[in-house]
C-alpha cells in the first residue's frame, strides 16, 4: 500500500494496481502547485464531506479518468445526478471493493457544497487492503465513537487532522491515536492556510514523548506500508 500526500486533507492510496483520491483539493491549494492535478491516475475518489477544500476538483478528475466517487449518500447522490459514477454509502456501512474493504465511519465536523446545498453527514474511512489497515479521520472533532475502531480492525496507520480551529488539534490527536489503538500516525488538513498552521518540530515532539510517531510529509511526497 502506498500513501501520497498531494497537500491539506488529499492523499492517494494505491492498493492492489488500483488508485484511490481522497479529498482532492489540489488546484485551488497554492502549496500543491507543483503539483499536476491531471496526470494523477484514478479509479476511485473516496470524500469524507462536501466541503470545498475536500472537493474542489472532483468534477474535473472525475471527468478525465471516470473514476467512481465513494462517499455518504447526498454526496454520491448529487454527483450521481450530474452523470459520474458513484457509489454512496453512510456510517457503519462497508463495501468490498476489487481494491480492499471500505467502511463509513463517523466524523464530528459539518458538511454543504459550496452553494450552501446539504452535503450530508460528514464521515471517515476505514481502508482494508493488502494485509493493511489505515483510517482516514477526515475533519472531525475528538469522538468516542473512534474507540470501536479497534473492535473490529487492527490498524497499521492512522491518517489524523492536526492543525486545530476546524479540527481536533495536536493534542486530541494523540488522545484518537490512544482511541484507534494505533501510535502510528500520518498528520494532515495543516498549514493550508493562517487558521491551521502549526510548529512541526513542536508537534512531532509532542507524540515523541507519548510514546508515538507523527508523520508530516512534504507535499507530493510518498510512504510504502
Amino acid at each position: 500500500m502506498k500513501i501520497t500526500f498531494y497537500g491539506h486533507a488529499c492523499l492517494g492510496i494505491e492498493i492492489k494496481g488500483k488508485h484511490i483520491l481522497v479529498d482532492p483539493f489540489i488546484t485551488g491549494n497554492p502549496k500543491a502547485s507543483h503539483i499536476d492535478s491531471t496526470s494523477i491516475p484514478v479509479d476511485y475518489i473516496l470524500l469524507t464531506h462536501a466541503h470545498q477544500d475536500h472537493t474542489l476538483d472532483v468534477e474535473a478528475i472525475a471527468s478525465r479518468t471516470g473514476a467512481v466517487i465513494v462517499s455518504n449518500y447526498e454526496i454520491a447522490s448529487h454527483y450521481g445526478a450530474k452523470g459520474f459514477n458513484h457509489h454512496p454509502m453512510n456510517h457503519g456501512g462497508s463495501w468490498t471493493f476489487d481494491f480492499g474493504n471500505v467502511k463509513y465511519v463517523t466524523a464530528h465536523h459539518t458538511s454543504s457544497f459550496p452553494d450552501g446545498s446539504y452535503g450530508g453527514q460528514p464521515g471517515g474511512f476505514v481502508i482494508e487492503g493488502e494485509h493493511k489497515n489505515i483510517y482516514i479521520a477526515g475533519d472531525t472533532a475528538l469522538t468516542m465513537d473512534m474507540k470501536l475502531i479497534p473492535l473490529r480492525t487492527q490498524l497499521d496507520l492512522a491518517i489524523l487532522p492536526i492543525g486545530n480551529n476546524f479540527t481536533m488539534d495536536v493534542e486530541d490527536a494523540i488522545f484518537a491515536s490512544d482511541f484507534v489503538d494505533c501510535d502510528k500516525v500520518l498528520g494532515y488538513h495543516f498549514d493550508t492556510f493562517g487558521y491551521i498552521e502549526i510548529n512541526h518540530d513542536a508537534a512531532k515532539k509532542k507524540f515523541f514523548d507519548a510514546g508515538k510517531d507523527l508523520m508530516l510529509l512534504e507535499i507530493g511526497e510518498s510512504i510504502v506500508l
